[in-house]
């Protein structure tokens, strides 16, 4: 499965933010100590198993900073890399390489941890038809980039933000009453363009969600024999998603209901930094 790709007229805009966050009014230890013309070469080694996810990201830090540095990569987002492999040697100036050695590892180190979690969760779904999926649970202003490492760790990626589909929850029940009546006023206005799902908590839930005609199903906090009897009742003719309470000790078990997607938050939100380090 082909993932995500990230435009460099796209990121460019966040990585400069991020430069212009870390670096303030000037880096006062690099400045003082290197010179402007002094040269040097560094490595991008990991210093554990995973997979990569953020090179390009982190080649496009340097170089906005000093467009004469070389990055030559030895892997590709989406490898695997083990402990001890050099990713990347680096060589230019030495002021731009020390400036930019931790905005760009902050950004490879996060997205190669988003990605590494999330092909455990992929591999832990084995066989089932199920896909994993992400949610809007990201953090503000780096959703681009961990939307990215979910993709590149095998996963399909949820809707990236609230224009992408329609998405029913408790909330907008309670609003309109029913998940009819919301189904219903959101039709007469919605793009044929754009899917709706609906986020149900029972049986009953499911099956005026169905009689609604509406094109996706969340399955919310259900235990296992609940969405398997979901399972039946729709027969395939809508696509069924299961969240709440996804951990990579349960994943296995809500992917042989049947359902076809599994949505979790961890897949981010508790993933792990991978170390990797810049060493000269």
């Amino acid at each position: 499965m082909q993932h995500l790709q990230l435009h460099k007229f796209i990121i460019e805009k966040y990585i400069k933010n991020a430069l212009e966050e870390d670096i303030g009014f000037g880096d006062i230890t690099t400045d003082y100590l290197v010179s402007d013309n002094e040269i040097i070469k560094a490595k991008l080694n990991t210093r554990q198993d995973g997979i990569l996810c953020g090179i390009d990201v982190a080649e496009l830090v340097f170089k906005i900073l000093s467009k004469d540095i070389k990055f030559e990569k030895f892997f590709k987002d989406g490898d695997t890399i083990k402990k001890g492999d050099t990713i990347a040697i680096i060589e230019g100036s030495a002021r731009a390489i020390l400036i930019a050695e931790r905005t760009a590892l902050n950004y490879i180190q996060r997205m190669s941890g988003i990605a590494t979690e999330t092909r455990k969760y992929q591999e832990a779904i084995g066989q089932n038809k199920a896909r994993i999926t992400d949610t809007r649970k990201t953090t503000p202003g780096f959703r681009i980039f961990e939307k990215y490492a979910v993709s590149t760790g095998g996963a399909r990626l949820h809707r990236f933000n609230l224009s992408d589909c329609v998405m029913i929850k408790d909330n907008h029940i309670a609003f309109a009453g029913s998940i009819t009546n919301a189904v219903n006023k959101i039709k007469e206005n919605l793009s044929h363009t754009h899917k709706i799902e609906v986020e149900c908590d029972t049986v009953e839930q499911v099956k005026e969600a169905v009689s609604a005609g509406v094109d996706i199903i969340l399955l919310d906090n259900m235990p296992c024999e609940m969405m398997k009897e979901c399972v039946k009742l729709v027969d395939g003719k809508i696509m069924l998603e299961a969240s709440g309470n996804v951990t990579i000790d349960t994943v296995r078990q809500i992917a042989e209901t049947g359902v076809d997607v599994i949505s979790s938050s961890a897949i981010v939100a508790k993933a792990k930094t991978l170390d990797i380090a810049l060493d000269m």
